[in-house]
């Protein structure tokens, strides 16, 4: 029993391997405005996509470069030597959940209140290589 648990551990730290996250959880800033943003790069080169954040207006794109140069600096460590332009990164997966919502109250008029909710996220940028999935296919 304690074999097979062993062996499959051992299976999804292969299968991580080549997997380059970076995560922020608790952000507070609302997933749709959020979702917003990882629309935009989900998909695209990683260079394009950091150029895309960076010009962007919107301030949850200042949050989404940082993450994204995070994602890219987990891929450096686990790739020592290797240029991130022959790598061919691309974003694979971006993915914008729900966090916890802080319920305020602001009074109003007569008496009465209205609930404020302060909505906040969890973000995932996943990252891969286009030549891995060449090879992976093959």
């Amino acid at each position: 029993m304690g074999a097979r648990k062993h062996q499959k551990a051992e299976e999804r730290k292969k299968a991580n391997a080549n997997r380059y996250i970076a995560r922020l959880r608790d952000f507070p800033t609302s997933p749709r405005k959020m979702r917003l943003m990882a629309d935009m790069i989900r998909g695209e080169g990683v260079e394009y996509a950091l150029q895309l954040l960076k010009h962007s207006p919107q301030a949850a794109a200042g949050t989404m470069y940082k993450l994204l140069l995070s994602a890219i600096s987990n891929w450096q460590v686990k790739n020592e030597g290797a240029r991130m332009e022959e790598a061919n990164l691309y974003v694979k997966l971006v993915r914008v959940d729900n966090a916890r919502i802080l319920k305020r109250i602001q009074p109003r008029a007569q008496g009465r209140a209205n609930r404020i909710r302060k909505r906040s996220s969890h973000i995932t940028i996943e990252l891969d290589s286009k030549d891995n999935n060449v090879n992976n296919n093959s």
